[in-house]
């Protein structure tokens, strides 16, 4: 019992690591088009509405994922993620080269940075959510670590992802290894 949340801990890690990461470049690219003053206020909100958004997606994902048949479609989402992720390791691009930056107006990059968060939060969530299984604890754990890492220690984490790739493989492999879980176990139910 107790290995099994050494494992989910260790998993919970990795994929906040990979994860968490990218809510705060996109806001920092996105502040950094703006004067010092504005700047503060979109990152101010922009890592507000993140931290809003995972605590909501958290309470939502957890209650959902306790539904048979939402597993299946929760696992099918973060096999989805995989697949960004893997691209994004492998063929090294990165999800700042999608994000269309707007630097006309104060609102439109708030804007901009929102609907990021709304992405990533979910992303995050349901890796973590996944993870955790009944250990609410863990869950808990895993929102308040993500959050963190998104408003502390973004810039260091996608510098040590971009130098060592292995990093990002191992949160890619915590990732697979949730949605492989939760597929399986709701595919299980299902044919009981």
């Amino acid at each position: 019992m107790l290995s099994e949340q050494i494992l989910i801990f260790f998993q919970i890690i990795f994929i906040d690591l990979v994860l968490a990461g990218d809510n705060a470049i996109i806001i920092g690219m996105v502040a950094s088009q703006f004067p010092p003053e504005q700047r503060k206020k979109i990152i101010f909100w922009g890592i507000g509405a993140a931290v809003v958004l995972r605590i909501l997606f958290t309470l939502i994902t957890a209650y959902l994922l306790q539904i048979s048949g939402l597993r299946l479609i929760g696992g099918i989402l973060l096999l989805y993620i995989c697949y960004k992720l893997y691209v994004d390791v492998v063929k090294q691009q990165s999800k700042e080269d999608n994000i269309k930056i707007d630097n006309s107006s104060f609102l439109k990059a708030i804007t901009t940075v929102i609907l990021a968060d709304i992405t990533m939060s979910l992303d995050n969530v349901l890796g973590v959510a996944g993870a955790a299984r009944d250990h609410y604890y863990l869950l808990v754990f895993g929102l308040a670590l993500s959050i963190i890492l998104m408003a502390t220690a973004a810039t260091l984490i996608s510098g040590w992802i971009k130098k060592y790739k292995w990093i990002a493989w191992v949160g890619l492999l915590a990732v697979l290894i949730v949605a492989i879980e939760l597929i399986y176990t709701d595919i299980k139910v299902l044919l009981l």
